[in-house]
């Protein structure tokens, strides 16, 4: 049954994780209940990226511009953890 859960919430996080990656530029257009979704996730993810930042460093994939290593770091560490779940 816990491993249900966090099994669920793994999903969830993973999902979550996407949708910060997209709306992070639009944070202060968001409205309503959209903004408050939004800084409650924003209030777990960023100290989780603010420490893999400080582990793993941008990628440079061309003349200025670089990728955010960190939230892939952290998209993989969730799908590992999503498959030792998946298998309780």
């Amino acid at each position: 049954m816990i491993a249900q859960i966090f099994f669920l919430a793994i999903n969830f996080f993973i999902v979550a994780l996407f949708l910060y990656s997209k709306l992070l530029p639009y944070k202060d257009r968001l409205t309503g209940n959209y903004a408050g979704l939004f800084n409650f996730v924003n209030k777990v993810f960023t100290p989780i990226i603010n420490f893999l930042k400080g582990i793993f460093k941008p990628a440079q994939v061309g003349t200025g511009l670089a990728v955010d290593t960190a939230q892939l770091a952290l998209l993989i560490i969730l799908l590992v953890l999503l498959n030792v779940f998946h298998y309780f």
